[in-house]
């Protein structure tokens, strides 16, 4: 939480992007709100490493995809030795979760059109806000494994039957991306069903669930209404939509994935996915609460736990942000907390217990 002391404080934020019409955009959106001072911007990857020390700005905003160097080089480079946060503007391009993958804290989508530039300033503008208080977690610094993911996989869990009938929820937003890979690519290929939410710009949970199902032993893809739930299988919420799981006999259960309203302010909703299973999953669950803004999941995950379901959260201190987790912690949804390295290990324990 942040200090009392400085919410009166301005955020110093460094705008960095080659393109003086997006540059303008984005320093002209953050100025006009109240909390946030641009102290300055970069044109490209070696003018912001001059600029920083020079503005020493709280929060950086930077281009993926730049002349010269890229966003994701630089911050590969620059993180380990200066943990600065870093909001990514990007477009609809995979590379973005590369720059996730070496500590930039969250991303936003750039516009399409003029129609869509008041809420990318907005989402920008939150996210610089919840940026001011983040851990960053550079890979550089020995805090993510450097080991290939395909090599990290536990050992299949086997045929018991009574894994069979399990469920396991997840949910995450900001420095989910990878926080959630650092579970996923410990667990083994034949999991029980999953289903994820992570908080996503449109567009990019389908890239994200390619990129899971390439780096994890399990079967990833992003869900579609009707797809059911099954053993090696993990299914990710499409984005602007409410993804619920739905019991259609006996022990199979399917996704709904429709438009509707916002769930604790969000559209796919983490405290959705939870109600949804706390409603209607007769089997054994697992909810997971993972890092992030906010407090999305924690009353889905109370719900859960009432229903006898098995809760894990994310601690302290290797959370991006440790808000979801903290108020799951603090109303009594969690069970048990582990580090984001640990959560898996924790998961597997409790799968074979129940063997």
């Amino acid at each position: 939480m942040a200090n009392p002391m400085t919410q009166n404080k301005k955020i110093r934020v460094m705008v960095v992007d080659d393109s003086m019409v997006a540059r303008s955009m984005i320093i002209r959106g953050l100025s006009a709100h109240p909390r946030i001072e641009v102290v300055g911007f970069a044109i490209n990857t070696l003018d912001a490493k001059l600029k920083i020390s020079q503005y020493k700005p709280d929060v950086v905003t930077m281009d993926v995809e730049m002349p010269g160097q890229s966003g994701t080089d630089f911050l590969r480079q620059y993180l380990p030795t200066n943990p600065i946060p870093v909001i990514l503007v990007s477009s609809l391009n995979l590379k973005v979760f590369d720059a996730l993958a070496v500590g930039a804290v969250d991303f936003v989508r750039k516009p399409d059109d003029q129609q869509s530039v008041d809420g990318f300033v907005a989402a920008l503008a939150q996210k610089v806000i919840i940026a001011s208080n983040a851990h960053v977690r550079a890979a550089g610094a020995g805090l993510v494994p450097k080991a290939p993911a395909a090599s990290m996989a536990a050992p299949n869990l086997g045929s018991s039957v009574s894994l069979n009938n399990v469920i396991i929820g997840l949910g995450a937003s900001t420095g989910g991306t990878e926080a959630t890979l650092e579970v996923m690519k410990r667990l083994p290929a034949d999991i029980p069903p999953m289903v994820i939410v992570q908080h996503m710009p449109p567009g990019f949970t389908k890239m994200y669930a390619e990129r899971l199902n390439r780096l994890c032993a399990m079967e990833v893809r992003e869900a579609q209404s009707g797809d059911e739930l099954r053993r090696g299988l993990a299914l990710v919420a499409p984005a602007d939509l409410q993804c619920r799981v739905v019991r259609i006999g006996g022990t199979r259960y399917t996704v709904n994935c429709t438009p509707g309203e916002k769930v604790s302010g969000h559209r796919p909703s983490v405290d959705a996915l939870f109600q949804s299973m706390a409603d209607t999953v007769n089997c054994k669950m697992v909810g997971i609460i993972m890092t992030g803004m906010g407090q999305d999941g924690a009353v889905g995950l109370l719900a859960m736990r009432k229903k006898g379901a098995y809760t894990i959260g994310q601690d302290k201190e290797s959370s991006v942000v440790y808000g979801m987790p903290g108020v799951a912690q603090n109303i009594g949804a969690v069970m048990i907390q582990a580090s984001c390295e640990n959560v898996s290990n924790v998961l597997l324990r409790h799968l074979k217990s129940l063997g």
